[in-house]
């Protein structure tokens, strides 16, 4: 398999790259997670935070926003002495800040997910790039992404670590052309699309089965209300015919009044 070429050097990395990287991630949660983790790469390497993951997630009670925005000076001094993680002051404060941040946007009514998903239109924006030296550091969109999420109170969140986190939660598709992920990922992205277009043709479906009952139960009641009519015609034509019955029968007094 001709990987990108970053992904040489361990086997975590490869297997990072070959089922994690350029992946669509929906998920709120796990986004979270990412964009936090990217954060603390800041001034490092990916690969040193890759190698300590499963440290941080246990350091940060597995990045749940609810249980890390509680954190308090004792969860500060904990790991600032966890030898797990990257033990730096600011970056563990970011982390409770941005847990915070995050549960003010979802109170607010907007979700995590559709949060980050707007900057490229809900849908990975599809690059071909042919070497790494073609692959930007940031883009416009990042710039933009950096801009609002450090107005709604995250931290660590430049335009670089932005495009990384981007890259690496499938917003973008910046695996190489020659590398097989690269259709992979796009060919995912297209099934996803064929399956949404199935549920939209089944609920359409479903909503003209709908429909059609509906018209067919009017039908009905007026069907009801048109022969209840018709029995309320026939009812006083019958009423009016007993009146005249009744009159015809009565005898009629004569010129002297007697009858």
């Amino acid at each position: 398999m001709e990987r990108c070429p970053w992904s040489d050097g361990f086997e975590q990395y490869r297997r990072y790259h070959d089922e994690e990287w350029g992946v669509p991630l929906r998920d709120s949660r796990a986004l979270f997670e990412l964009l936090m983790l990217e954060g603390a790469q800041a001034g490092l390497s990916w690969s040193t935070i890759l190698k300590k993951r499963d440290n941080y997630r246990l350091a940060f009670a597995q990045f749940d926003p609810v249980r890390v925005a509680a954190f308090g000076p004792e969860d500060e001094a904990r790991l600032l002495a966890d030898a797990g993680i990257v033990r730096n002051r600011l970056k563990i404060a970011g982390v409770i800040k941005g847990a915070r941040a995050y549960l003010a946007m979802e109170a607010a009514g907007t979700r995590f997910s559709d949060f980050v998903w707007q900057f490229v239109g809900g849908e990975p924006l599809q690059n071909r790039w042919t070497s790494l030296g073609e692959v930007p550091a940031s883009t416009a969109v990042s710039d933009a992404m950096s801009k609002a999420l450090k107005k709604a109170g995250f931290t660590f969140v430049g335009s670089t670590i932005c495009y990384s986190f981007m890259q690496a939660a499938g917003l973008v598709n910046d695996h190489l052309v020659a590398c097989p992920r690269h259709k992979a990922v796009k060919a995912a992205k297209a099934a996803k699309a064929a399956k949404a277009a199935k549920a939209m043709t089944a609920a359409k479906a479903v909503t003209s089965v709908k429909a059609a009952k509906a018209v067919k139960a009017v039908k009905a009641v007026k069907a009801v209300g048109a022969n209840a009519s018709a029995q309320r015609q026939i009812g006083l034509a019958q009423a009016r015919k007993c009146r005249g019955d009744a009159s015809s029968a009565t005898i009629a007094p004569d010129e002297s009044g007697s009858a």
